[in-house]
């Protein structure tokens, strides 16, 4: 049984904590597993002061339901403490919102994606904190996901943004706690950082052996399924495909109407891609993409996540979906995208220009496969460095 930060804390409270007044950054899945929320634990604790609660994108409760809707800063109703809101005005605690706090706690459930927002709210935070003095401790938590192999290109300096901002491959494998000590060895060394590690956590599990309850990290984040394919199907957000948002299983369905399903499930099927399997299934959103419309589509079925790379099934999808569309059918969207309004989303989202000079050139995707790999190996020596949990 998997042990969390959060949990361990409960059992054996620590010193450096008491007495002091505490900031919560935290959400939905920042629980026991008995369900107890953390906001709770602190405002009943009498050992310390629960004097802030700070919330990422989607809200302490995931309560906003798709990318760029902003929340606003609040007082708890029940707390009476401020809530302060990391995905509006302000995406990097000010001055003010520090002066209320001592100790800067962590407790977030990330979904083992290099774009998904939460940890680069954590690095902004630790960059705040870092300039006021105080410390930042981080209650980790399990990757979801880590099972699954490193994938996709690691993230460059040049395409840092609030989807990436770590040099990191797009399926990194690392967890929160982890992900914070790379933060701070390569950018905020002066960061007085504490991590309560996990007890009994391996690598190369999957959440369903630890546990712990899913909660929705996000609102279209609803299963460990979806978690797994989400590294690779989350770059149809920067694309002119639906990625089954507005449907019950997003990111496992991707669709268009127009894509002939029958022929891009021929051309899936023909390339033998290990871990999974597709299948035809229609669908009509009832937001976001092609609200109302009915989308040709197909669901990604992963039989063995042990040797399922979700960016690289993406990738082989967009180059099928070329190939057994009209010319230009394809089309990559043009920013803003998540406060950037320079850069191109995809590449963003994917770490460079390169996988998408990939496809719109057509260069045999085995090029881009073999890039990655050389990257994420060059990753991998230095992460062995910091690497926590064993495999």
């Amino acid at each position: 049984m998997t042990l969390t930060g959060l949990e361990l804390i409960t059992l054996n409270f620590p010193d450096a904590l008491k007495g002091k007044r505490i900031g919560i950054l935290c959400h939905a899945p920042s629980i026991t597993r008995d369900f107890s929320h953390i906001t709770d634990i602190f405002h009943n604790n009498k050992e310390c002061h629960l004097s802030a609660i700070f919330g990422p994108q989607h809200g302490i409760s995931g309560q906003t339901q798709d990318n760029m809707i902003e929340w606003e800063s609040v007082i708890h109703p029940v707390f009476k403490v401020p809530l302060f809101s990391l995905y509006g005005e302000h995406r990097i605690p000010s001055p003010e919102m520090l002066n209320h706090i001592d100790i800067m706690l962590i407790d977030l459930q990330d979904i083992g994606a290099r774009l998904y927002t939460y940890v680069w709210s954590v690095k902004l935070c630790m960059e705040a904190c870092s300039e006021a003095g105080i410390p930042v401790w981080i209650l980790d938590r399990p990757n979801p996901v880590g099972r699954l192999p490193f994938d996709g290109p690691v993230l460059k300096e040049e395409f840092f943004t609030f989807v990436g901002g770590a040099c990191i491959p797009l399926c990194h494998r690392m967890t929160m706690g982890e992900m914070a000590v790379w933060i701070k060895e390569k950018y905020y060394k002066n960061c007085d950082l504490n991590i309560v590690w996990m007890k009994n956590w391996r690598r190369s599990s999957l959440f369903s052996e630890t546990g712990i309850p899913w909660v929705l990290p996000s609102p279209n984040m609803p299963t460990l399924q979806t978690a797994i394919v989400y590294p690779g199907t989350v770059l149809i957000e920067a694309l002119n495909l639906s990625e089954g948002r507005g449907t019950t299983i997003p990111f496992e369905l991707f669709g268009a109407p127009f894509i002939d399903p029958v022929k891009l499930k021929d051309n899936l099927d023909a390339r033998n891609i290990s871990g999974c399997a597709f299948r035809i299934h229609g669908f009509i959103p009832t937001f976001n993409k092609f609200k109302g419309e009915y989308c040709n589509g197909i669901q990604i079925h992963v039989i063995n996540p042990d040797i399922y790379y979700p960016v690289t099934v993406a990738l082989e999808i967009f180059d099928a979906i070329i190939e057994t569309s009209n010319e230009n059918a394809l089309m990559f969207n043009l920013p803003p995208y998540e406060y950037e309004y320079t850069l191109m989303p995809f590449d963003i989202l994917s770490g460079d220009s390169t996988m998408r000079t990939t496809l719109i050139r057509r260069t045999p995707l085995r090029i881009e496969k073999q890039r990655w790999q050389s990257e994420i190996e060059d990753f991998r020596k230095e992460f062995r460095q910091l690497a926590v949990y064993p495999e």
